[in-house]
């Protein structure tokens, strides 16, 4: 049977992984492991913890897992990359050599004969004032001219300590309740969204670094992808449920 996968929030390359080596062969190790049955691949966006793609280079760096993604591309799978707040800022590098597809914001698709609704989750349901005007930034053409016309050497440090700092310093009983406040919003999103969009049967999103399903109005469902940091969570799809699944490199 072929399945559709769907994984989120790796952060490749951040400050705060201690072996960044094995954080990224132990993703690789995985789509190792579903290229057999793997029909799709959808990457929910912050796979990569910093990238920024100028017209002529990118940044170094990731070359198993993107290797392994060639690989996938090249045995049939379609693989779609949605960007998220820290890939913000992929271009057609990675389209044009690996044969992926990248996709900006949230946007309905057919995945195996069913509707569904996906995103990096950053986009939908509520975001904190502060955020949208970042995000705002992140997504303004003339900010990224400006920003590319600095020289990596400054951006490149500024960037990955900015998202180190971010990490480190928040507190996490109230991350963790902020993360659940989130995804009650992500639900009453969905519903509203399911009200106008009768078609769609399954939302799937990333951000939160919260792995759970929920149970949606009218038999739908929404799915939180949790991380490749500390859960190791992922989800598949095989034209009927889907199903929250943890990578243990043992029958997973």
């Amino acid at each position: 049977m072929k399945l559709a996968y769907f994984i989120s929030d790796a952060h490749l390359g951040a400050g705060y992984i201690t072996d960044k080596r094995e954080h990224e062969g132990r993703l690789v190790r995985f789509l190792d492991s579903i290229k057999a049955d793997a029909a799709e691949l959808y990457l929910l966006g912050d796979i990569l913890d910093y990238w920024f793609e100028y017209k002529h280079v990118v940044p170094r760096g990731h070359v198993r897992f993107l290797g392994k993604l060639a690989e996938l591309a090249d045995a049939g799978v379609k693989i779609y990359w949605f960007t998220g707040n820290h890939d913000v800022w992929l271009r057609d590098y990675l389209s044009s050599e690996i044969g992926l597809k990248v996709i900006y914001g949230h946007t309905p698709m057919t995945v195996l004969g069913k509707q569904f609704l996906l995103s990096h989750g950053d986009d939908v349901g509520y975001q904190r004032p502060g955020y949208r005007v970042i995000r705002s930034i992140f997504y303004n053409k003339v900010c990224q001219w400006l920003y590319a016309s600095v020289h990596p050497r400054w951006t490149y440090p500024l960037a990955t300590r900015w998202s180190q700092r971010n990490r480190v310093t928040r507190d996490k009983d109230t991350e963790t309740r902020l993360k659940q406040e989130f995804c009650k919003h992500l639900e009453d999103y969905c519903n509203s969204y399911s009200a106008s969009h009768p078609d769609v049967e399954h939302f799937v999103f990333g951000h939160l670094h919260l792995a759970c399903q929920v149970k949606l109005h009218q038999g739908r469902d929404m799915t939180v992808l949790g991380d490749w940091i500390d859960q190791m969570t992922y989800a598949t799809f095989d034209g009927k449920n889907v199903k929250l699944r943890s990578y243990n490199e043992v029958g997973s």
